[in-house]
């Protein structure tokens, strides 16, 4: 585990009941060896003072934008400047939205636009504020530009909810601030091809035959690989998420497409993650113009014929083969048909994931999986994909890189 020892971390405080927590998470990161700086907002001022921090921090807290005991009244771009993380605990959905935002209306957003230090958030709110579209919009938009986010966990809140949005405890923030500097680096020197997103099959050139998924999962997977050292090549078809930092994009639109690029990549990959969901079946015949509804004709029939297996073809390679690691979407008898798959694709490795559960299938920022191989089957319990992302890394590159 990476250590904290001489880190310099500047702990953003916001407004909301869990502020109090950051009190004790201020004594945990400098128990791990941490140098520890507190800004607050003027919300967390309403709930925990000042100098509480002060005192168990051992530096002066910072509440103003324009400091005047600062340098050149600039404290802002000093502490930017001095800090290795940002760490924002309790992150509140108010200060994600203004960075979401890019606004610099105070102190913390304002020196988390002007460093260029890692970005780490462990959100607190109310269940009902995490849940709703534009807080999920706003913390997946930090994610795309590289941000952390560790949490929010489950459970009672004060307002007397019960949900998701209670900020993780100290011990674990400390954990994920630990794996966030400096995360292993299980995929040193590998070359990391991934699929991500659906593919769209043309039936004329208005419609298409294709399927709910994001590529939230299969882009999680491509961050986590380059953070873990990997060379990363991520094939994605169309969906509306940002290139993960350090990462290679190559987009395609149909599951020929996809092969295709998935075959130049695999002539020099070590490692092969299929988390696209490819259509199975397209048009027999792509109309040219768009198909007409025929007046009194109220059925009509569409012969389908079967799109290449993109993950079968890798596995069956006698040469160039990489490690393949496949997943199984599955809305029934998951983990059974998932091994079929495993065995009948020669795979090296399945995940499986049941796409019927609204809160870790398509489109879902969470899911919950089960990791099957020769070795048998190991369940991962429900995370961010981001969270869930890391971890199967780290399991893959295992099996994959034993002597690593």
């Amino acid at each position: 585990m990476p250590s904290l020892a001489n880190k310099r971390i500047l702990l953003g405080v916001t407004g909301g009941i869990a502020a109090y927590k950051s009190a004790d998470l201020v004594r945990r990161l400098q128990d791990h060896g941490a140098n520890v700086r507190v800004v607050m907002t003027a919300g967390a001022r309403a709930f925990v003072q000042p100098l509480t921090f002060q005192a168990l921090s051992g530096n002066p807290v910072h509440t103003d934008l324009l400091d005047p005991a600062a340098e050149a009244a600039m404290g802002h771009i000093e502490l930017a400047k001095w800090a290795d993380v940002i760490l924002i605990a309790p992150a509140s959905a108010s200060v994600i939205a203004r960075l979401a935002a890019g606004m610099a209306d105070d102190l913390l957003t304002t020196l988390c636009l002007a460093s260029e230090a890692p970005l780490v958030l462990a959100p607190a709110m109310n269940q009902a504020m995490w849940r709703h579209p534009a807080t999920q919009a706003n913390t997946q938009t930090l994610q795309q530009r590289g941000a952390i986010l560790l949490g929010p966990g489950a459970g009672s809140q004060a307002c007397g909810d019960v949900g998701p949005g209670r900020m993780l405890e100290p011990t674990d923030i400390v954990d994920g601030v630990t794996r966030s500097i400096a995360p292993a680096q299980v995929l040193q020197g590998k070359k990391v091809t991934i699929t991500a997103g659906p593919t769209r099959e043309a039936l004329d050139p208005v419609r298409y035959l294709s399927n709910h998924s994001s590529g939230k999962m299969g882009f999680a997977l491509a961050t986590a690989a380059a953070r873990a050292g990997a060379e990363v090549t991520l094939i994605a078809g169309p969906v509306r998420l940002a290139t993960p930092a350090g990462v290679a994009r190559v987009d395609v639109i149909s599951t020929n497409d996809m092969l295709a690029a998935v075959e130049r990549a695999a002539d020099d990959c070590d490692l092969f993650i299929a988390a696209a969901a490819v259509a199975d079946f397209r048009p027999a015949v792509v109309a040219s113009q768009k198909i007409k509804k025929q007046d009194g004709n109220d059925s009509d029939v569409l012969r389908l014929v079967k799109n290449p297996d993109i993950v079968a073809t890798i596995a069956a390679r006698q040469v160039k083969r990489p490690f393949v690691v496949g997943f199984a979407a599955e809305t029934e008898k998951v983990s059974e048909h998932a091994a079929g798959k495993l065995q009948r694709k020669n795979l090296d490795m399945i995940i499986a994931n049941d796409v019927s559960d609204p809160q870790s299938g398509f489109n879902s920022d969470h899911n919950q999986v089960t990791i099957i191989d020769k070795n048998g089957e190991l369940p991962l319990p429900a995370a961010l994909k981001t969270e869930l992302a890391a971890e199967l890394v780290t399991r893959i590159a295992e099996r994959a890189f034993p002597a690593n």
